[in-house]
């Protein structure tokens, strides 16, 4: 048995949700591991991998995956696809610096596929620098709901 298709109409209702925002620090120990994990060697002058922006965004603007799933009203048992995470960094992300973090969904919208239904959802994240307020990142992540069809 499948889900009932969630209403285009409360898909489109996302644009403009803003998630509660926040601070997030990037730790030393966190950089290390993430830097081991891509096997590179740690950078310079307390500089962040840049893989950090697949999670800190998230968490800084005070949501989780759990969250942008249930938003997006995805069914149990159909993908999530990764349409694009697109990182723009106007300064380079450091370890021990907190930052503010802000995020909002600016795209939802159902779309037809040649073999299924699915909802294209687009987050935008901004990390500002707490001290400066200077723009430090943006990261703008588009996912694809599957959604099954009767």
């Amino acid at each position: 048995m499948t889900n009932p298709l969630p209403s285009e109409a409360s898909i489109n209702k996302l644009v403009g949700h803003k998630f509660p925002g926040g601070s997030y620090t990037i730790a030393h120990w966190e950089n290390f591991l993430l830097t081991e994990c891509t096997g590179a060697e740690p950078l310079p002058d307390n500089l962040a991998h840049p893989v950090a922006l697949f999670h800190v965004p998230i968490l800084g603007a005070g949501t989780s995956i759990a969250e942008m799933f249930s938003l997006g009203q995805a069914e149990p048992g159909a993908s999530i696809r990764i349409e694009s995470y697109d990182w723009e960094f106007y300064k380079p992300l450091q370890e021990e610096r907190p930052y503010d973090v802000s995020g909002v969904i600016t795209s939802a919208e159902r779309r037809q596929g040649r073999k299924r239904t699915f909802d294209r959802i687009q987050f935008q994240f901004d990390l500002h620098d707490e001290e400066s307020d200077d723009p430090v990142a943006r990261t703008i992540v588009t996912w694809l709901y599957r959604r099954s069809t009767q």
